[in-house]
């Protein structure tokens, strides 16, 4: 059953990874909607449809080919409707309810979005955010038994560097934070530069004074631009995550970076892989589960202005999956 929340079935959503999805049935769960993915039978386009076949209601991901239901044979196009009922006698019409719901669906910077409002939203979230000059690595998907907000401000929390990625992006030695501001600008929420010593930020083990700045897009895409200290190197990385039910998510990463074009993306992934397994941990942990918005209901430290900073977003938005 879909999970009723107006702004986030306002948004779009990333369902999977685009080399993911292929002409086979790919099954996914959106905002607690199980929907299926597939191209058409060209490659070029994909398309999102509820996995359910009208007839005997069973999942159409459950077929071994492109749209068609494991039941009955029933095939079904890019639209939702009906285009073959094989127990039908010739030249008999196929009834116009033989159709299934079919949801909006693009791809666009190595993933595929599906959004369920009724008008369609006016971009997608990473439009003329993802600079094209850099080297991009696609990471996920991430399946996290937690909150998607609770998962999303994890990413957003520079002081849990030190302690739970302690020796690669933090030193336990070194947790102070500098005071910094956030604020608004060209539509997003960002930080000011937050200072961080980190002994192997990377997984390519070299220790640097990295300066991080958050920016914050919608309530569940974020990113990190993270530069060093005399150094021109620079890394983006864009959190993506898919609320799939109150206290389940999928997390996508999408890496940019202007260095190292000869290391293996490998290395960087299993990097990342090192990282969410160990805030994994802490975010399925958490009590309670849902993020408080009233702020009195946590201690809240100067440290902490970007998650403030968000979770009066979602207030403000009116984001209630994930949220209490």
């Amino acid at each position: 059953m879909r999970l009723e929340d107006p702004a986030l079935t306002a948004c779009w959503h990333p369902a999977a990874l685009a080399r993911d999805v292929t002409d086979r049935p790919y099954p996914v769960t959106v905002l607690g909607e199980k929907l299926v993915l597939f191209r058409s039978g060209s490659g070029s386009g994909v398309h999102a449809l509820k996995d359910l076949c009208i007839h005997r209601g069973v999942p159409l991901s459950l077929g071994k080919v492109e749209r068609v239901c494991a039941y009955h044979g029933w095939r079904y196009d890019g639209a939702g409707a009906c285009v073959c009922i094989p127990s039908l006698p010739p030249r008999r019409p196929i009834p116009a309810k033989a159709r299934a719901e079919a949801f909006r669906c693009r791809e666009e910077h190595g993933f595929v979005w599906v959004c369920f409002g009724e008008s369609e939203p006016e971009a997608l979230p990473l439009q003329g955010k993802v600079d094209p000059g850099l080297i991009p690595v696609w990471m996920g998907p991430y399946p996290v038994r937690a909150a998607a907000p609770r998962v999303v401000e994890n990413f957003l929390d520079v002081s849990h560097l030190m302690f739970v990625h302690e020796g690669l992006l933090g030193d336990s030695r070194h947790a102070e934070i500098n005071d910094y501001g956030v604020r608004r600008r060209e539509g997003a929420l960002c930080t000011d530069e937050i200072i961080v010593y980190q002994p192997d930020p990377d997984g390519r083990g070299i220790g640097v004074e990295s300066r991080y700045v958050y920016e914050i897009f919608s309530p569940t895409c974020v990113k990190l631009v993270k530069r060093s200290s005399g150094s021109d190197e620079e890394f983006h990385l864009f959190l993506i995550v898919l609320p799939e039910a109150e206290t389940a998510c999928t997390a996508f990463m999408l890496q940019l970076r202007n260095y190292s074009p000869d290391v293996p993306e490998q290395v960087f992934i299993d990097f990342q892989n090192t990282l969410l397994a160990q805030d994994k941990v802490i975010v399925e942990a958490q009590k309670p589960e849902l993020l408080p918005l009233d702020l009195q209901a946590e201690l809240h430290l100067r440290s902490d202005r970007v998650a403030i900073a968000y979770r009066r977003m979602l207030k403000e938005l009116g984001v209630t999956i994930g949220t209490e």
